[in-house]
């Protein structure tokens, strides 16, 4: 009995030892079955192939009405500002894409307009709170009468890229108005800071609303370039987290700190600070890819907190991985700032991520990723073709 004891475990050593080398051999190897040449997902000149097909698969919610009402009922079960930032996604991707083809302008500009249009309509019949969490409604706003940073500057930046792609004066004078707002409340703070929330001021929309001012500098030749010089300055100072030099994900309108730096904010603010002030955006890319941007045996991922700050989770982070501490909203907002800054190692290894974790399913040339929705696809998207809206806003 002893003996056959000994030979069963004897048999289980060896079977564990084989799978182990077996793993080690394979498991290195496995990212190869899923990396792809960086020009499917992201070509500097054109559309990619991935692209092109996430783009099919919006615009066919966009023309298909019931479709759309399944789609964003299932994204307002969770968050009503997942069907807002959807649309803002989505504007800013097709605008790209209508400058890197424009002969597909006029395919693109219906449903750009018809976006805006709903949005701003949505909106105006059931005020700010339609697109806000309900946690919007547990207080007051600390500045009346009550405005959301969130919704104002992405639908000044909306309509500000649909006028870069294609002129339409309707949208120049609530443009202008929504930004004079912005301005006003930003200038009449110390630390320039606007609420998104009641008492909670968020860098992601800050970082917005800068480069809308910019969009205006272009277009209407204004001049806000003081404004946004004052705001890096400040937030060089005073809205970094003093461990990382990383910005602030979040604060109250006095300043004081609520959420420390967290990937699903830092990756956006680094994209749209780069057409605001390039060193400062290249500064926080960087400390971001060394504290929260990872590449392990051929896949990329993002982490939501640098090691030094643990913060809670919450619905911008999405499902975050134990002791891995893998973020799905900082892996998916990762995407964006590697393709900014032209990082193709780590857009490889996240795009391999992707195509691993996220179940994307192909149909009559569309693409989605069944592990995302609409917003998550969006923001792909927007990863895959952004960069000439960046380049006519900066352009001298």
């Amino acid at each position: 009995m002893k003996s056959h004891f000994k030979a069963r475990v004897k048999k289980a050593s060896f079977a564990l030892a084989a799978f182990t080398l077996a793993a080690a051999l394979w498991l290195p190897c496995l990212h190869l079955f899923f990396r792809k040449p960086i020009s499917d997902f992201y070509q500097e000149n054109g559309v990619s192939p991935k692209a092109r097909q996430l783009a099919a698969r919006h615009m066919q919610l966009w023309t298909d009405p019931p479709l759309r009402r399944i789609e964003i009922q299932k994204m307002r079960a969770s968050n009503a500002e997942w069907d807002f930032m959807g649309r803002t996604f989505l504007v800013w991707s097709l605008v790209n894409m209508g400058l890197r083809e424009p002969g597909m302008k006029e395919e693109y500009l219906p449903v750009i307009d018809q976006i805006i249009q709903e949005t701003v309509e949505i909106e105006e019949r059931d005020g700010i709170y339609a697109f806000l969490m309900p946690y919007a409604k547990a207080r007051p706003y600390q500045v009346s009468p009550a405005r959301s940073l969130f919704l104002d500057g992405e639908i000044a930046l909306m309509m500000g890229a649909r006028r870069i792609l294609q002129e339409k004066p309707a949208y120049r004078l609530p443009m202008t108005e929504r930004l004079n707002l912005i301005g006003h409340r930003m200038r009449s703070n110390p630390l320039m800071a606007m609420e998104s929330y009641p008492d909670e001021c968020w860098t992601f929309d800050a970082a917005v609303a800068l480069v809308a001012f910019k969009v205006a500098d272009r277009l209407d030749g204004a001049d806000h370039s003081a404004l946004c010089q004052q705001w890096v300055a400040l937030a060089r100072q005073k809205l970094v987290d003093k461990r990382t030099g990383l910005l602030l994900s979040t604060y109250q309108i006095d300043g004081t700190p609520l959420y420390g730096p967290e990937g699903s904010t830092l990756w956006m603010a680094a994209h749209c600070l780069q057409a605001v002030d390039e060193t400062f955006a290249r500064d926080q890319y960087d400390r971001a890819r060394r504290e929260l941007g990872r590449i392990t045996l051929g896949f990329g991922y993002g982490l939501e907190w640098p090691a030094s700050w643990q913060g809670p989770m919450d619905v911008d982070s999405g499902v975050v991985i134990p002791w891995l501490g893998v973020s799905a909203g900082s892996s998916g907002m990762a995407f964006l700032a590697a393709s900014s800054f032209h990082d193709w190692d780590f857009l490889q290894a996240l795009a391999a991520t992707l195509d691993m974790a996220a179940f994307p399913s192909r149909q009559n040339g569309r693409l989605r990723y069944c592990a995302s929705n609409q917003v998550g696809d969006a923001a792909l998207l927007y990863a895959s073709v952004l960069g000439p809206l960046w380049e006519r806003i900066r352009k001298p």
